[in-house]
C-alpha cells in the first residue's frame, strides 16, 4: 500500500497502460484522477470503484494547457493536493516514411506526445512541491532511443520526452520532486491493436515480439508496475532517468531499413 492517501493523476487513463496503471495505483491506496479524451476514463473509474478504490474521471486533451490546468486543479479540489502525476497520454500516427509525413501530422503528434508531458510537469510540479515531495513519470518509448521502432514524428516526440525529464529533473533541483520516464517496447494496447489483431487473424500470434530476447509482447500491467516503482519511495534515489521496459529489444534494436524511394518489403 505504497500510495495510501496519495493524490495521483494519470493521463491517457481510458485504456491500455493508463488504465492498468490507474488500477494499480488505486489498489495500493492511491486516490486517482483518471484523465482521458474519451469516455474510457469513466469506464476506468468504474472499474476502480468496483475494486473498492477511489477514482474520479475527467475528460482531458493532454495537449491543451487549459485542460491540464483544470485537471491539476481537480486533483487538488478532490484530494487536497497532488503527490504524483503520470503523463502517459500519447498518439502514434502510424508508421509512415519520413518523406510521407505532413507538417500537420508532426504538429499533432508533438502537441500530444511532447507538449503534453511538458504541460503536465509545468503545472503539476508546483502543486507537488507544496506536499514536500513527490514524483512525475512520463511515458516515452524505445522509439525515442534510436530509429526503427516507430514513425518519424512519434519517435522524435518520444526522444523529446526523454530529454524533457532529464531537463526537468535538473530544473527541479532541491525541490524533492523526482522526474523519470518509461520507455515501453511492444505492449498490447489500443495503439498496437491493429498489429495484434492481424497476427491473431492470420495465425501468427507467435510472431508477436519475436525480435526481443523474451520472444513476446508486453502487457500494460508490466509497464504499470514500473510506473508505480518510479512514483513510489522505493525509487527515492532515481531521478532524471529513462527506464527501458521492452523485453530486451533495445539491447540490439534489429530493424528492416526503409530507404528513400523504396517500399519496405
Amino acid at each position: 500500500m505504497r500510495f495510501t492517501g496519495k493524490s495521483i493523476i494519470v493521463t491517457g487513463a481510458g485504456s491500455g497502460i493508463g488504465r492498468a496503471t490507474s488500477r494499480l495505483f488505486a489498489a495500493e491506496g492511491g486516490r486517482v484522477i483518471v484523465a482521458d479524451k474519451t469516455d474510457g476514463a469513466d469506464e476506468t473509474a468504474e472499474l476502480i470503484a468496483k475494486d473498492g478504490g477511489v477514482a474520479h474521471a475527467i475528460r482531458m486533451d493532454a495537449g491543451s494547457e487549459d485542460e491540464v490546468v483544470r485537471t491539476v486543479a481537480l486533483a487538488c479540489e478532490k484530494f487536497g493536493g497532488l503527490d504524483v502525476i503520470y503523463a502517459n497520454a500519447g498518439i502514434s500516427g502510424g508508421i509512415p516514411g519520413l518523406f510521407d509525413c505532413t507538417v500537420e501530422m508532426w504538429q499533432d503528434i508533438l502537441r500530444v506526445n511532447l507538449i503534453g508531458p511538458f504541460l503536465a510537469i509545468k503545472h503539476a510540479a508546483p502543486k507537488i512541491i507544496e506536499r514536500g515531495k513527490g514524483a512525475i513519470v512520463c511515458t516515452a518509448s524505445v522509439a525515442g532511443l534510436r530509429s526503427g521502432a516507430g514513425g518519424p514524428p512519434y519517435s522524435a516526440s518520444k526522444a523529446g520526452v526523454i530529454n524533457l525529464v532529464q531537463t526537468a529533473a535538473q530544473q527541479l533541483s532541491g525541490s524533492n520532486v523526482r522526474v523519470n520516464a518509461i520507455c515501453p517496447g511492444l505492449i498490447e494496447t489500443g495503439m498496437t491493436k491493429r498489429a495484434y489483431d492481424y497476427a491473431r487473424e492470420h495465425g501468427k500470434e507467435d510472431k508477436i515480439g519475436r525480435l526481443n530476447p523474451l520472444r513476446r509482447g508486453g502487457e500494460p500491467e508490466e509497464i504499470g508496475q514500473v510506473a508505480l516503482f518510479l512514483a513510489s519511495d522505493d525509487a527515492s534515489y532515481v531521478n532524471g532517468q529513462a527506464i527501458v521496459v521492452d523485453g530486451g529489444l533495445s539491447s540490439s534494436h534489429p530493424v528492416t531499413r526503409q530507404e528513400f524511394g523504396k517500399t519496405a518489403a
